[in-house]
C-alpha cells in the first residue's frame, strides 16, 4: 500500500495534506525519514509520525470475490495471496474461511481477530454455502448421505449434516457448517463423483455482492459485520 493513503486513512488527513506531510520528512517508515509519497509499504512496517504510531484505528472488514489462481493466506513465497488483491495496508489483517486456489467466490477478511475466530471456529456453526458443477448429476442416495454426515478417508468422526440440492442439471448448491480440509470436494469424491468448479456465495448471513468482479472487493456494512457477531 502506498504509504500516503496509508498515512490517509490512519491519520484521517486528506490525501493532499497526508502527501505534503511526507515530503516535509517529519513521517518515517521502520525509523528511516522517506519522503517518496509513493513509498511501498511492506506487511511489517512500523510508521511513526514524529514521535507518534501511526496505524489504523478501528477493525477492518472487506468481503472479496476471490478468482481462481490466488491462495486464501497472507503470504506465500510461491503463490499470489488474496491479500495481494486489495489495495488497503495488510498488517493485521487475516483471511476468514479459507478456499483452495482453483476454487473462486465469498473471502472475507479482517483484523479483528476475534470476529475472524468466530467465523472459523467450530463451535460457532457458520454456515458455508457453494456452488459446485460436477462431472455427473447427483441422486437421492447422494442428497441423503449429505443429510445424514459421512465418514470421510482419514477422518475419524463424520462430517455434520450438510444440504444438497439440485440448481441444474450437474450444478448443485452445498450447505456446510464446518471447514474439513477440503470438505466439498472429498465429500462427493466419497459418492462417486468430481468437483469440476466450486465457488462460495454465502457465509453466514453475509451473500457474495454481485456487483463485484472477481478480484474486486468492498468494505463490510455495519449490519454485515454485526451478522457474525451475532451468530
Amino acid at each position: 500500500m502506498r504509504l500516503d493513503k496509508y498515512l490517509s486513512q490512519a491519520s484521517g488527513l486528506s490525501r493532499s495534506q497526508a502527501r505534503e506531510t511526507i515530503k516535509s520528512g517529519v513521517v518515517k517508515v521502520n525509523d528511516k525519514a522517506v519522503k517518496r509519497v509513493d513509498h511501498q509499504l511492506a506487511a511489517d512496517a512500523i510508521v511513526t509520525w514524529g514521535e507518534e504510531l501511526v496505524s489504523p484505528g478501528s477493525a477492518r472488514y472487506f468481503m472479496l470475490h476471490k478468482p481462481p489462481g490466488y491462495i486464501s493466506a497472507t503470504r506465500d513465497s510461491d503463490h499470489p495471496v488474496v491479500l495481494d488483491l486489495l489495495d488497503e495496508y495488510p498488517r493485521g489483517l487475516s483471511v476468514a474461511g479459507r478456499l483452495d486456489k482453483d476454487t473462486t467466490g465469498l473471502v472475507l477478511i479482517s483484523d479483528n481477530g476475534a470476529w475472524v475466530h468466530a467465523i472459523i471456529s467450530p463451535r460457532r456453526d457458520c454456515e458455508k454455502v457453494y456452488q459446485a458443477e460436477l462431472d455427473a448429476e447427483i441422486d437421492d442416495e447422494m442428497v441423503a448421505a449429505f443429510a445424514q454426515g459421512m465418514t470421510l478417508r482419514n477422518e475419524d468422526k463424520p462430517t455434520l449434516p450438510a444440504q444438497l440440492k439440485v440448481l441444474s442439471g450437474r450444478l448443485v448448491e452445498v450447505r456446510i457448517r464446518e471447514g474439513k480440509y477440503h470438505q466439498v470436494k472429498r465429500m462427493f469424491a466419497a459418492c462417486g463423483r468430481k468437483v469440476l468448479t466450486l465457488h462460495r456465495t454465502q457465509i453466514g448471513s453475509i451473500v457474495l455482492d454481485p456487483s463485484l468482479a472477481p478480484g474486486d472487493y468492498r468494505a463490510l456494512t455495519e449490519e454485515e459485520v454485526r451478522s457474525i457477531e451475532k451468530g
